[in-house]
C-alpha cells in the first residue's frame, strides 16, 4: 500500500461501511449491489438543469427513460457507444418519413412510470415541450438537432408521437437519445409545479417522475445516491429487468483513496482516477482496467484567435511546431489515449474524414523559428497559459514542458493554474490568450464538432475563430443527405482547421474504468460515465 492511501482511506470506507449498515439491504447478498465511487458527485436529479455533473447524467439515465437509446458497438476491441444505431426505449418503433421531415414514436404498450400509471403520447408532449420551452439544458442540445418549437411535437393518439422537422436532420433521432430529453410522469411533474415554476424545475431537482431501471431510495446532494431496481422494468436485458438489486453511488473526493477502495472491493468501479494510479493497480493484475479512448473527445491547446499575437496565422503556426508532444503526452497521461500529432499527409491533404483526426504536426524548433520570424516576431513575446486548476493532475505537468520548449524560440510564458468559475468565466468572455482545455460531442460527426466549437459567438467557440468557409460547410453538411457529399465536406473543413490552425489538438485520453474482476457489461458511454443499466455481475 502506497504511503498516504491510509488515512483518506479508513475515513471514505468508515462513512460508506455506515452507510451500508444503516441500509435495510444491508443483509442482500454482495452480489446484489453495485457500489461506485466517484471524484465528483450527483448535485441533481434533473440532468436538465444548470451545472448538472456527468454524476447526475449517470444517475438521470438510470431513473428516467427516453424515446430511444444508443446502439453499441466494437472499437479497437472495447464496447462503446454507437451513435448510427438508435434503439427504441419507451418507442417500441419508430418511422422516419420519406421527405425526412417526420419521426413518428410507436410507445410501448406496457410502459409504466415508477408509480404504474401508463407512459402515454401526452407525457411525450409535456416533457420534449419542457425540453425545448423552459430554461434548461436541453433547449441548447436539441437545437442541435433542430427541434427548438413545442410547435414540432404532437400527439397523434395516446401511444403514438410525432416530431416534424423543417429540414432532414440527421442527427434529430441520437439527439433524443441524449441525457436530456427525459420523458417525466406530466401529471406527478404538474401536481408539483407553482405559478412562478410552471415547469417544476425546483421540484425535480431533487425527486423524480420517471419509468426507468431505478427508483431512488436515497439522495444526498453532493454526498451519495442510493437507489433500487425497479422490477417492473422491461427495457434492458433479457432478464427483463436491471441486474443489480441496489446501486450505491458516492462521492470520494480523493483518487488515491477510490483507488483503495475498489483495490479492497470495498467498492466495485470507478472511472476518474489518476493515470498514475490506473497505470499501478493496472501492473498488479488483480483488478479489472478498461482503457477506452475518448473517441468523441479531444484535450487541445487553444489559441485567441482575436487578439494579438494570435490572431496572426504564423504566430499559432509556431507554436504547434514548437511543443514537445511526445513528452507531453508520457507526462500528463503516461501514455494512456491516442495521440492527435505526428501523422503523415502523403500529399499534404487530411487522410480522414472523421473529427478528431492526428495532424502532421512534430517537435520542430527551426520551423517554429522560421514561423515566428514570418509574423515579425523574431525575439519571440510574452504571453500566459492558463489550465483549470480542477485539471490540474494533467495539465500541470504539461504546462511546465510548454513553457520550457516556447523559451527556446524566444516566447515567455507565465503559467496560470485558474479556479473552474473563473476560467470559465474567462473562456465565456474570450479574455484567454493561450490555455489548454478539452472538449466532448455527445453527437460525434464532423459537422456536429465544427458547427458547436468553430463557429459563432458561443463559449464553445474557444477560439474565437470566424471563418466564413467553414462557417458554409460546416452547414451545408450539417443538412447533406448524400454520404459521398458529406465525406467530402468533411475532409475540407479538417483541411481547413489544419490550415489555419484555430487550436493544437493534442490527444484523446483514455476513459479508465477500474473495476472488481467480476463486473461485466461495461460499455463506455457518450456522457463519459457508467450506465448502471449495462453492469452485471458474473
Amino acid at each position: 500500500m502506497r504511503s498516504g492511501y491510509c488515512r483518506p482511506l479508513l475515513g471514505a470506507f468508515a462513512v460508506l461501511a455506515l452507510v451500508l449498515a444503516a441500509e435495510p439491504g444491508w443483509a442482500q447478498s454482495r452480489a446484489e449491489t453495485l457500489r461506485y465511487v466517484t471524484g465528483a458527485s450527483v448535485n441533481t436529479l434533473d440532468p436538465n438543469v444548470p451545472g448538472s455533473t456527468r454524476e447526475s447524467f449517470a444517475v438521470s439515465l438510470s431513473t428516467y427513460d427516453r424515446l430511444v437509446s444508443f446502439g453499441r458497438k466494437q472499437l479497437n476491441g472495447k464496447w462503446v457507444f454507437d451513435l448510427d444505431k438508435i434503439n427504441g426505449e419507451l418507442a417500441e418503433s419508430f418511422d422516419v418519413s420519406p421527405d425526412g421531415l417526420k419521426i413518428t414514436f410507436h410507445l410501448r404498450k406496457d410502459a409504466r412510470f415508477q408509480d404504474g400509471t401508463p407512459v402515454t403520447a401526452e407525457d411525450v408532449k409535456w416533457s420534449l415541450d419542457r425540453a425545448v420551452t423552459a430554461p434548461v439544458l436541453g433547449k441548447a442540445q436539441l437545437l442541435t438537432g433542430s427541434m427548438t418549437s413545442a410547435d414540432q411535437f404532437r400527439v397523434i393518439d395516446p401511444l403514438t408521437f410525432e416530431v416534424t422537422l423543417p429540414k432532414p436532420d440527421k442527427l434529430a433521432l441520437p439527439n433524443l437519445a441524449t441525457v436530456y430529453p427525459i420523458i417525466i410522469n406530466s401529471k406527478v411533474a404538474k401536481a408539483n409545479a407553482t405559478a412562478e415554476d410552471p415547469w417544476a424545475i425546483a421540484w425535480l431537482k431533487e425527486h423524480t417522475a420517471g419509468s426507468g431501471a431505478y427508483v431512488i431510495e436515497s439522495f444526498k446532494p453532493g454526498e451519495q445516491v442510493i437507489m433500487k431496481r425497479n422490477e417492473a422494468w422491461n427495457r434492458g436485458t433479457p432478464e427483463k429487468s436491471a441486474f443489480f438489486k441496489r446501486v450505491i453511488v458516492q462521492s470520494v473526493p480523493e483518487p488515491a483513496t477510490r483507488a483503495n477502495l475498489v483495490e479492497r472491493g470495498d467498492a466495485d468501479i470507478t472511472v476518474d482516477l489518476q493515470a498514475s494510479d490506473v497505470q499501478s493497480l493496472e501492473s498488479k493484475g488483480t483488478l479489472k482496467v478498461i482503457s477506452t479512448p475518448q473517441y468523441n473527445a479531444v484535450t487541445f491547446i487553444s489559441m485567441n484567435n482575436a487578439i494579438p499575437p494570435f490572431d496572426n496565422i504564423n504566430v499559432r503556426r509556431a507554436i504547434a511546431y514548437a511543443l514537445p508532444y511526445d513528452d507531453m503526452f508520457k507526462a500528463a497521461l503516461f501514455g494512456r489515449g491516442t495521440p492527435l500529432f505526428g501523422a503523415t499527409w502523403a500529399d499534404g491533404k487530411p487522410t480522414t474524414s472523421a473529427y478528431p483526426f492526428p495532424q502532421p504536426v512534430t517537435l520542430d524548433l527551426d520551423k517554429a523559428r522560421a514561423f515566428l520570424k514570418a509574423a515579425g516576431m523574431p525575439d519571440g513575446f510574452s504571453t500566459t497559459f492558463s489550465f483549470n486548476v480542477g485539471q490540474a493532475s494533467t495539465a500541470e505537468p504539461m504546462a511546465a514542458l510548454v513553457k520550457e520548449s516556447l523559451a527556446k524560440i524566444g516566447i515567455k510564458v507565465d503559467i496560470q493554474k485558474l479556479p473552474d468559475a473563473q476560467m470559465s468565466t474567462q473562456i465565456n468572455e474570450k479574455k484567454l490568450p493561450f490555455f489548454t482545455e478539452g472538449i466532448v460531442a455527445w453527437l460525434p460527426s464532423n459537422d456536429y464538432f465544427y458547427r458547436n466549437f468553430y463557429t459563432g459567438d458561443q463559449r464553445w467557440n474557444y477560439s474565437g475563430i470566424k471563418d466564413p468557409e467553414l462557417i458554409a460547410i460546416a452547414q451545408e453538411a450539417r443538412f447533406e443527405p448524400d454520404k459521398a457529399k458529406y465525406e467530402q465536406d468533411a475532409l475540407k473543413l479538417n483541411a481547413i482547421h489544419f490550415a489555419i490552425m484555430p487550436q493544437i489538438p493534442l490527444w484523446q485520453p483514455n476513459q479508465d474504468a477500474v473495476m472488481a474482476p467480476s463486473i461485466e457489461g461495461y460499455t463506455y458511454q457518450f456522457h463519459r460515465q457508467v450506465d448502471y443499466r449495462d453492469l452485471s455481475r458474473k
